[in-house]
């Protein structure tokens, strides 16, 4: 007998432990043919609404509700069964249910597990939630604030990510939220905010499902953050970027004030919430790190950003020999719950150009909300990046080493430029916001103690690896993200940088900016002359420059050199590899300088 025939046959009568049994082999079933999952799906809902909503009898009681839902929820994740949930009718009867259902929480939540399932399978979906008929996003918003646990904020979270993931489609409800005031509690920035430090303490307190709600909050933030400010009127963080299409728009482009109070929160959990270990920049850091990124540096938001007391000295302090390598931050994660895999990042080359032209820039706009926290986020980025690539580039590695791609996948199947790209990002935008945390930053990388003996880019720090990273030929967009970030920390000055670092290790970004040749040495650049022990520093290497030793030869061994180099040249030009323009002994003796 079938399962559609199974359930069919079941009654008011029927025992519990038939009906029971029959529910689990449902929820449990790998595979039913489409026609018979979709009028099965059909039927259990009809039930659950005539029960539980129309309070009459049917095949089971109200206490078996959640058996139901756990198999609408096993049937809905076949496509043809998503089908069926995505229906008006059906959205509406599954949010009507997880309202109906509230005194018993984990009927309530399997509901929404069904809708949050749906919505997963069915972009359609998505939009009918948000319809006046069901107004599924208003529940979800008002869900999230009354909720008390994780699961609860989770679900709710996961809802409103996947409702408000495309502006196109939910553009007005993107807006009603952010700017309609709930009673006593506010905006969705305002909830999201009390929601994440909820959950900041909750995730250090090892709760379970704390770090799989912060994340999707996390994601459900980052959503509103990139498309509010591109629908409704914001200011523009680049002149250049006014006459876009609003298609062409990315996160960072404009920004509006309405947004202002996520910043806080944000910044909180950006220095709170527990690591992991080795590498620290897994979920839901990186979320946050996704969304700091879309939030102007500037002067209203210093004290927010850095504290009251920027630290001069972030807790990895710099390793004075190449030998050293940066220690492991403190407060590694103790909660091991596995997490959704995040989305890759996008758009990164356009971002960083968005940041580029946000430059020197500050906003008349006003200070932002809530008690500046103490905590320097410049520091803590900076130590978040010496950890992160410690462990992907132990020692001095060369940063395209097949070990290296191989350790990115045995770390969550992604590559070193989706991992460190966004954080990098994020100290650029610092470095370009303000000018404090600009020169902190350069003087914890390259401090005037350095020791400038050994190649620079040879060196077992994070100095060593961000200049290795300029060489790098896989990881193209790091590449390019790490030297932005190096030039925007020279006060985007390509001499300055070749000052700190030698041309020869900032050639190649250089050139891409446009800079063929070394830039000319000046008096008002920022580069170190001399190490701070009064050493020459050779500007092409960036090391201390040793007086060249003079060769001791003899006149016939000159002369007998020079015939070697003579005969060298000749063959060259003969074999075609060298133009005869190019021979320096040819043009030698075309100037007479050669008897």
């Amino acid at each position: 007998m079938s399962l559609l025939q199974a359930y069919s046959s079941l009654s008011s009568n029927s025992p519990r432990a038939t009906l029971s049994h029959t529910f689990h082999s449902i929820a449990a079933a790998p595979l039913i043919d489409p026609p018979s999952c979709k009028a099965l799906i059909q039927l259990i809902l009809d039930d659950l609404q005539t029960v539980v909503v129309d309070e009459s009898p049917s095949r089971f009681t109200r206490a078996d509700a959640l058996s139901a839902l756990a198999a609408v929820k096993g049937l809905g994740k076949i496509p043809h069964g998503a089908q069926v949930l995505a229906s008006v009718p059906n959205l509406k009867c599954l949010m009507t249910l997880a309202l109906k259902l509230e005194t018993t929480p984990d009927a309530s939540n399997e509901a929404l597990k069904c809708i949050a399932n749906t919505l997963l399978l069915s972009e359609p979906a998505r939009t009918r939630l948000l319809s006046q008929e069901i107004d599924g996003g208003n529940i979800c918003v008002d869900l999230l604030q009354k909720s008390t646990t994780p699961e609860n904020t989770f679900l709710s979270s996961r809802i409103l990510f996947l409702c408000t993931a495309s502006s196109h489609q939910s553009a007005s409800f993107i807006e009603s939220i952010v700017e309609t005031k709930r009673a006593a509690n506010g905006t969705i920035i305002d909830i999201i905010a009390l929601k994440l430090d909820d959950l900041t303490t909750s995730m250090q307190a090892g709760i379970k499902m704390s770090r799989d709600a912060m994340t999707d909050l996390l994601k459900l933030a980052f959503n509103l953050l990139v498309h509010y400010p591109k629908l409704a009127p914001s200011e523009v963080q680049s002149p250049a970027l006014a006459a876009s299409l609003d298609d062409q728009k990315v996160m960072g482009d404009f920004w509006n004030s309405r947004l202002d109070g996520i910043l806080p929160p944000l910044v909180r959990a950006f220095q709170a919430i527990p690591l992991s270990s080795p590498n620290p920049l897994t979920s839901p850091l990186t979320h946050i790190i996704h969304s700091l990124i879309t939030i102007p540096v500037d002067a209203s938001s210093r004290a927010i950003w850095f504290g009251t007391r920027p630290s001069s000295h972030p807790n990895t302090t710099q390793p004075s020999s190449p030998e050293s390598t940066p220690s492991l931050l403190a407060g590694s994660s103790r909660d091991n719950q596995t997490t959704p895999k995040e989305p890759k990042a996008r758009h990164f080359e356009r971002a960083i150009s968005s940041v580029i032209s946000a430059g020197r820039r500050s906003f008349s706009r006003s200070s932002r909300s809530a008690s500046p926290p103490a905590a320097d986020c410049a520091s803590r980025a900076y130590e978040l990046l010496g950890t992160t690539l410690a462990h992907f580039l132990p020692g001095d590695i060369d940063p395209d080493d097949p070990a290296v791609r191989d350790l990115c996948q045995i770390d969550g199947d992604t590559s070193l430029d989706e991992i460190v790209c966004p954080l990098v990002l994020l100290i650029t935008r610092f470095c370009l916001g303000d000018d404090n945390a600009k020169t902190r930053l350069r003087q914890w990388l390259v401090p005037e103690s350095l020791d400038r003996t050994h190649p620079l880019e040879k060196r077992a720090d994070l100095l060593g690896r961000c200049l290795r990273l300029l060489a790098s030929v896989y990881h193209t967009r790091l590449k390019d993200a790490m030297g932005e970030m190096l030039y925007a920390m020279c006060d985007s000055n390509a001499t300055t940088l070749a000052g700190y670092f030698g041309y020869g290790n900032v050639a190649g970004f250089l050139f891409h900016k446009g800079v063929v040749s070394a830039p000319p040495a000046s008096a008002t650049s920022g580069g170190p002359p001399i190490t701070a022990s009064g050493l020459p520093i050779n500007p092409i290497t960036g090391t201390v420059e040793h007086p060249s030793e003079s060769i001791d030869m003899t006149d016939e061994e000159k002369e007998h050199e020079a015939e070697k180099l003579f005969v060298l040249f000749d063959r060259l030009e003969k074999t075609g590899a060298l133009p005869p323009s190019q021979n320096p002994y040819r043009k030698a003796f075309q100037e007479g300088k050669m008897g």
